[in-house]
């Protein structure tokens, strides 16, 4: 689609550039300087449009991520937070929110570990945010995350996409390519779950576009006390998530975020090397799940946690006390009064 559109020039400039990416930082900073001072420089304290980075990183990411001469630097963890300032960030530039996610995870109601850059309904400027915002959906109040995934909500969830409402559930997946030994994983899974001796449970498994994973999963016999129901590709994972107890998955941010504000303990089995490792300490660290690349190890890990009740809800309370499920909005205000801010200074200056 966006090799469609018209490669000219629309001659309009951006309000506000925000970077999503670990190296789009310096050279777009000398560029924005270039463009902002005619060409007569690129030092990036010459800029007048503001440029904003959002780390979509979690527990680990690349120094070039951090660039003291960014006007806000926006981080999901502690971990971020430290290595930022590491980099030379002051303290005010750093926006600790949490990560950016998926419209069905979010959360209108603040739960961030910052406090807000500005609030809704305390500047003249931004009458209409209110309206805009409060039409979101609430996903999870923080203040009573003990009762996010009622056992109600779950079972209906579960009747509305064909499963059982009454099993404890196991969400298997492996990313949009259904990549990383999903097979293997599934098949010794399900294999321990259906033994006799076993809780009776459900193993949902998501093969996303790997159609030859999904085929050979099909064919496959389960014991009595399993029930498996293997899917191809999703677009409603948000409803997945929220009608299972655990999660088996790769160690990506974004999924780890909506698994934390799902309450789901994750089982971790394959991570990209550099900004995935760090993922894996902070699931562990933080109590809600395990790693392991063996699918003996998972399966013998998970099928525990789905037979002991109390440390299925003990590791759920970890996961919510991780989640942040108002990062997304927490983010995309502060950029909105970014933009109003220096709006509002550059009329004051043309009629001053």
């Amino acid at each position: 689609e966006c090799l469609d559109r018209p490669q000219s020039s629309t001659g309009r400039r951006a309000d506000l550039v925000v970077s999503v990416h670990p190296l789009c930082q310096d050279i777009p900073l000398k560029i924005l300087a270039s463009l902002d001072s005619d060409g007569q420089t690129r030092d990036p304290a010459n800029r007048t449009t503001p440029f904003v980075t959002v780390v979509t990183d979690l527990g680990g990411g690349h120094k070039t991520w951090f660039n003291s001469d960014v006007d806000k630097c926006f981080v999901p963890s502690d971990v971020l937070n430290e290595k930022a300032q590491s980099r030379q960030l002051a303290p005010e530039q750093i926006v600790q929110y949490g990560l950016p996610i998926r419209e069905g995870f979010w959360s209108s109601t603040a739960t961030s570990s910052s406090e807000p850059l500005y609030r809704v309904g305390e500047t003249e400027d931004l009458p209409f945010f209110r309206s805009l915002f409060s039409k979101r959906k609430t996903i999870m109040d923080k203040s009573t995350s003990t009762t996010f995934t009622e056992v109600s909500e779950k079972e209906q969830m579960r009747i509305k996409l064909g499963l059982d409402d009454a099993l404890p559930t196991v969400l298997v997946v492996g990313g949009g390519d259904g990549m990383g030994g999903i097979v293997k994983i599934a098949n010794a899974l399900g294999q321990k779950l259906g033994e006799e001796d076993a809780v009776p449970s459900q193993m949902v498994v998501v093969c996303g576009n790997n159609a030859n994973a999904k085929q050979t999963l099909d064919g496959m016999q389960w014991g009595s006390n399993v029930r498996v129901d293997v899917r191809g590709f999703v677009n409603n994972m948000d409803e997945w998530m929220k009608a299972s107890d655990a999660l088996v998955t790769k160690a990506g941010p974004g999924t780890i975020a909506e698994a934390s504000i799902c309450g789901l303990p994750c089982m971790l089995f394959a991570y990209l090397p550099g900004q995935e490792e760090g993922n894996v300490p902070f699931v562990e660290d933080a109590g809600f799940g395990k790693y392991s690349e063996s699918p003996a190890v998972i399966a013998d890990t998970v099928t525990t946690w789905l037979s002991d009740p109390v440390k299925l809800e003990s590791m759920r309370g970890k996961a919510l006390e991780a989640a942040r499920p108002s990062a997304t909005l927490d983010i995309a205000k502060d950029l909105a009064q970014i933009v109003f801010a220096t709006k509002k200074e550059l009329v004051k200056a043309k009629y001053s």
